[in-house]
């Protein structure tokens, strides 16, 4: 029997809060354990929370970046159930009236076609906190300096029917977030990840087979193995005519598999109801148009005005807009750069973009500034440097501290320009080399990028190349 996959995502977005969502403690990351827990967050008796208006509002910018619908009356209630790092025994969510709902958003999938995928609903509540098992022998400790913290959970339609397809979602909301700056989306922080529902269902049929979830998946290459591997897990015992259990699944990455953690709860089993501490989210249709009006621009809109505006390829344009830093990094290069925008982003896209993988580091960690970058792409469109020297002056500009114009001076790097001094060395080279002269004279063109390259040579790579070209073809035919 051929099998159709089924895919929602619910994925949990850390809110970029300086503070939690209903208490002032803050929200700073690696501090020492226990120590960013009040007592709202404790849930002691006689505090009340608090709700953070900024949570609000970056749901609401969300949902409006989704063409969602924002709920004029939102209503938070509390989750019932009973962990170790949960202190209040309930977790502060929304349920029935979530802030944002029918929404969606494309992707991209096979033959450069797009794929909408609905969101059902985006809701406001807090996390909990962190079980340790490794600190203590045969002891679990727990840091409570996460419970509180804002999360928007954003939950999927089943549209997804591929582990590549969930893989694609995932990062184009993660590019979203971190483009309208309600998160920084840091997946090592636990910032932003997801629980993955899979099921299976006989081609053709309506009725939707039995999920697994997958809980907690903080990297889009796990996601997808973790898919990958649970529907041939399912496919197995369904096709061995066994029937698929209803339950919540880890994902172990090191053995690359997903085993059983617990059954899977329904809605019922929470004992959901209104937080009797918390008013209802009331929002004003005139807040929601001031937010809009707010929202920055996004990746195609991006895309679309560096095409239109820098004239730059789209392949290019996508490829710097892929990342709200990087792009932001090239724009500041450009404001700087009275030359060619084409020109700039093939050096960034190349070298610069080169150095930042090769060393493992984002772009906001380089030592590398768009200041000295507009600085050297100057450089080069006003000839004092050639274009082979780029590599030279980046490496100095990471290894020390000096500007580009003290590098130049520094190593000799200057552009020969100077049209009697090329003129003199190209003479000696075809005094050098009269065959490869006769060669190109006779059809084998070809023969022209030797002659350049050992003109190039005598010159340690400093004369310029449009002077060089330019005479040489001159010397040859005379």
């Amino acid at each position: 029997m051929k099998w159709e996959t089924v895919i929602g995502l619910e994925i949990h977005v850390q809110l970029a809060c300086k503070s939690k969502i209903f208490s002032s403690s803050s929200t700073k990351y690696g501090m020492s354990q226990n120590t960013q827990a009040s007592l709202v967050d404790l849930g002691y008796p006689g505090v009340l929370p608090v709700l953070n208006q900024q949570a609000v509002i970056m749901a609401i910018k969300f949902g409006l970046a989704v063409d969602a619908e924002i709920a004029e009356k939102s209503i938070f209630a509390r989750k019932n159930y009973f962990y170790p790092d949960l202190p209040k025994g309930y977790q502060i969510s929304q349920y029935e009236l979530p802030i944002v709902f029918n929404g969606s958003i494309e992707i991209p999938i096979d033959n450069n076609d797009m794929k909408t995928i609905r969101i059902t609903r985006a809701h406001l509540e807090e996390d909990a906190g962190k079980s340790i098992h490794d600190k203590f022998d045969n002891a679990t400790a727990v840091d409570l300096n996460r419970a509180g913290t804002p999360l928007l959970e954003i939950v999927s339609e089943p549209d997804l029917s591929s582990a590549e397809e969930a893989s694609t979602y995932m990062q184009k909301i993660h590019q979203l977030v971190r483009y309208l700056k309600i998160s920084d989306g840091n997946m090592q922080e636990g910032s932003f990840r997801c629980d993955a529902n899979i099921s299976l269902k006989p081609i053709g049929s309506s009725k939707l087979g039995t999920r697994a979830e997958i809980k907690n998946i903080n990297s889009f290459r796990f996601v997808e193995k973790a898919i990958e591997y649970e529907i041939e897990r399912q496919k197995d015992i369904l096709e061995e005519g066994g029937s698929v259990t209803q339950e919540t699944r880890l994902y172990d990455s090191d053995k690359n598999e997903t085993r059983s953690m617990r059954s899977k709860e329904e809605a019922n089993d929470y004992r959901y109801f209104p937080d009797p501490d918390l008013l209802p989210i009331l929002v004003d249709k005139e807040l929601i148009k001031e937010i809009k009006i707010d929202l920055p621009e996004l990746f195609e809109q991006k895309v679309d005005r560096y095409i239109k505006d820098y004239s730059i390829k789209k392949a290019d344009a996508i490829e710097i807009a892929k990342n709200i830093d990087i792009a932001e990094f090239y724009e500041a290069i450009i404001s700087r750069f009275k030359g060619n925008p084409q020109q700039a982003a093939n050096w960034f896209l190349s070298d610069l973009m080169g150095h930042i993988k090769k060393e493992n580091i984002s772009i906001t960690d380089s030592i590398i500034t768009p200041e000295s970058s507009a600085e050297l792409l100057q450089r080069i469109a006003d000839n004092v440097v050639s274009a082979s020297m780029t590599k030279i002056i980046l490496k100095q500009l990471i290894e020390t501290t000096d500007s580009v114009d003290e590098i130049i001076e520094a190593q000799g790097l200057r552009q020969i320009s100077d049209i009697d001094q090329i003129e003199a060395i190209i003479l000696e080279v075809l005094e050098s080399y009269p065959d490869q002269r006769e060669q190109y004279l006779s059809g084998k063109e070809q023969v022209l990028g030797f002659l350049i390259g050992q003109v190039m040579k005598k010159t340690s790579g400093k004369a310029n190349p449009k002077i060089v070209n330019k005479i040489l073809l001159e010397q040859i035919k005379k």
